[in-house]
């Protein structure tokens, strides 16, 4: 139970800062589906561009962030020399790679459509190469149980990111109307959307400096001997990696090749906006990744800990289960989030938050085989599930459009989630709670069958779903005796009493 505290403690941190940045870091969307239209296409063009980059960071960093945790914990290594070596093994390959992108700038401009655009790729390279460099002290801090510094860099980078927007998209453009001569010293309006990647840019940079404790402060040395230990154990990781991030990127990477209508750019930049409402997955599978890789790896990793890895299942599942009925009850608000005229794509996002779901059981499922150093499974089960996505978008984008997109994340995580569980239940058996997990979806399921009922009256319809979430919520008290729990809490004990 200390164990779950101190799990809940820092997840709470680590999602803190990842609920509140990436709600803050929601204005952009508003902001970028107002300002670019769907017709436009400039909301399509960072769509594509950005999937991109999600692919890349998982390869500039070639699985040694979750490697750098496993060493870092063995007791027969040292920690500084561990994180020495992956701090240069990782910024020697994004310096390489942002040096390749130049030297090839013209012909990777050209094949991904951007040829009148060159600064898009450039930009969006040096940017991509930062990040993954600061992976390895985002991953240091964590290493060093330090969530609040960690928290704090992250929403430095979105306050300051939202600010620089709003003055280039809304403040910038209506003062340039007046005083052209003065604003075009700062402002050009034929930039355009490549604002959006220049800030980036900035802001990236910026929180580099700040890691200069981390990258100053320490005794650098490089052991070529346990870097060739660290990269037998990442490789898997990496086609783990890659994998993963396929699943969710392949579909807005490959919808211009693939979906061949005149309004492609239009399609995936509604489809993209739609995406958006649905990441509140993505917020809790992130924050739970963030706090239980340091809790597997950490000093109880020689302890049988099955039970408590079942437990966390079971909460893992209840909270995205109760964040997915509550996304759908209120969609009628959120929808909000973006511009009237990408609404047309709201009926991804029940499918989208599924595969979310899907794949954060997955990342649970995930530390059996990082557990037993056998990641090779995960490079196989996260393969075939991209194989299976793929396949799912080439046959099926070019007369569905992007709701094929929608599914194909669905079947490509449930194949990896079924595969890994089934496996791993022979390699690593652990005993989850499959009956209760089993009547939780059930009851969510027939919920939000009952919340899809339509109801012209919005506010008749609001009503009608929070009474809907709230009976989940009582079935979930009821079921997991939470009330005598928080009974015992300070203030807000009282109310459970």
């Amino acid at each position: 139970m200390a164990n779950l505290k101190s799990l809940a403690k820092d997840t709470a941190i680590y999602g803190l800062s990842s609920i509140i940045g990436r709600f803050l870091n929601y204005l952009l969307v508003p902001l970028y589906t107002a300002k670019l239209s769907a017709a436009s296409g400039g909301y399509g063009v960072i769509t594509n561009v950005y999937a991109y980059t999600a692919l890349l960071l998982v390869i500039l960093t070639y699985g040694m962030e979750t490697t750098f945790f496993r060493f870092a914990n063995k007791s027969e290594e040292k920690p500084n020399t561990v994180y020495s070596t992956t701090l240069i093994s990782v910024g020697f390959t994004s310096l390489l790679f942002v040096l390749l992108v130049l030297a090839f700038l013209p012909g990777i401009s050209g094949w991904m459509g951007y040829s009148a655009h060159p600064e898009y790729i450039w930009t969006m390279a040096i940017v991509v190469a930062l990040d993954a460099f600061q992976c390895i002290p985002f991953a240091y801090l964590r290493y060093q149980r330090r969530p609040w510094k960690f928290a704090a860099l992250k929403l430095l980078f979105i306050f300051l990111n939202i600010g620089l927007n709003l003055l280039y998209f809304v403040a910038l453009p209506a003062l340039y109307k007046s005083h052209p001569e003065i604003i075009g010293k700062i402002y050009d309006p034929t930039v355009g959307v490549g604002y959006a990647f220049f800030i980036n840019l900035f802001c990236t940079g910026l929180i580099t400096f700040f890691f200069w404790k981390e990258l100053i402060g320490i005794r650098y040395k490089f052991d070529w001997s346990l870097l060739k230990r660290m990269l037998k154990y990442a490789w898997p990781i990496l086609v783990l990696g890659i994998a993963g991030i396929l699943n969710q990127t392949f579909d807005k990477m490959m919808f211009p090749k693939i979906y061949h209508q005149a309004d492609m750019q239009s399609q995936l930049g509604i489809y993209g906006a739609a995406v958006k409402i649905a990441m509140i997955m993505a917020l809790i599978t992130q924050a739970f990744r963030y706090a239980y890789e340091p809790f597997v790896f950490g000093k109880s990793k020689d302890k049988d800990n099955r039970e408590t890895y079942a437990q966390a299942m079971r909460y893992f599942i209840i909270f995205t289960l109760l964040a997915f009925l509550a996304v759908m009850a209120w969609i009628d608000i959120f929808k909000y989030i973006i511009a009237p005229d990408y609404w047309s794509g709201l009926k991804v996002v029940p499918i989208v938050m599924a595969a979310e779901i899907m794949m954060g059981v997955y990342f649970n499922l995930s530390f059996w085989y990082k557990l037993i150093d056998k990641t090779i499974w995960g490079a196989w089960f996260s393969g075939i599930g991209c194989a299976v996505l793929i396949l799912v978008n080439v046959l099926f984008v070019p007369q569905y459009g992007y709701m094929a997109c929608a599914w194909g994340g669905v079947a490509g995580y449930g194949t990896a989630m079924v595969l890994s569980y089934l496996v791993g239940q022979k390699y690593y058996p652990i005993s989850y709670p499959m009956r209760d997990i089993t009547l939780y979806v059930i009851v969510s399921a027939i919920l939000f069958a009952a919340m899809m009922l339509p109801i012209e009256n919005m506010w008749l319809a609001l009503a009608y779903r929070t009474f809907l979430l709230l009976l989940f919520v009582g079935f979930i008290f009821r079921k997991e005796h939470l009330a005598p729990m928080l009974a015992k809490l300070p203030v807000i004990g009282r109310f459970f009493k």
